[in-house]
């Protein structure tokens, strides 16, 4: 069996999305699908766009997720995020879409998403989200992140 399933981005020339909404993720073929092992996403730059105010919104992305048969293809996903620099959406919502997206295109065993907003209003608003019980006997790192402190 192959492990490149037809992928729509992968070594193809393609446009930033103008929206995740209709977004579809690629996957490919898990490589060790007998093993349970943590595959780790961060995105340190993701920005999106405030929805009442329309002012840039950042944030640093986390996902972490035990794969079943299929992983994540990073130019897709890569695509992905870039679809949120003009989608206007607060941080809950964005940061859960991400997740359900992902969920959605590799049906993963396990998957657990951070979202490290920086501060609006004197405020960050951190997301956290998780699809079940971490699977015992797999080895997952602490999120390790400079998240803002002040000044």
């Amino acid at each position: 069996m192959s492990r490149l399933k037809k992928t729509k981005y992968l070594g193809k020339i393609k446009k930033t999305p103008s929206s995740p909404v209709d977004f579809e993720l690629d996957s490919v073929n898990n490589p060790h699908p007998k093993s349970d092992y943590v595959v780790r996403l961060t995105a340190p730059e993701f920005t999106s766009i405030c929805p009442v105010t329309g002012q840039p919104d950042f944030g640093i992305i986390i996902i972490d997720y035990v794969p079943n048969k299929l992983i994540v293809e990073s130019k897709s996903f890569k695509l992905f995020l870039f679809s949120f620099r003009n989608y206007g959406g607060f941080h809950e919502e964005c940061t859960i879409k991400i997740a359900k997206s992902v969920e959605k295109s590799i049906k993963p065993k396990w998957l657990r998403i951070a979202g490290f907003w920086n501060p609006r209003g004197g405020i960050p608003i951190d997301v956290f989200y998780q699809n079940g019980k971490k699977p015992k006997d797999i080895h997952l790192e602490d999120f390790k992140i400079n998240t803002y402190s002040g000044r």
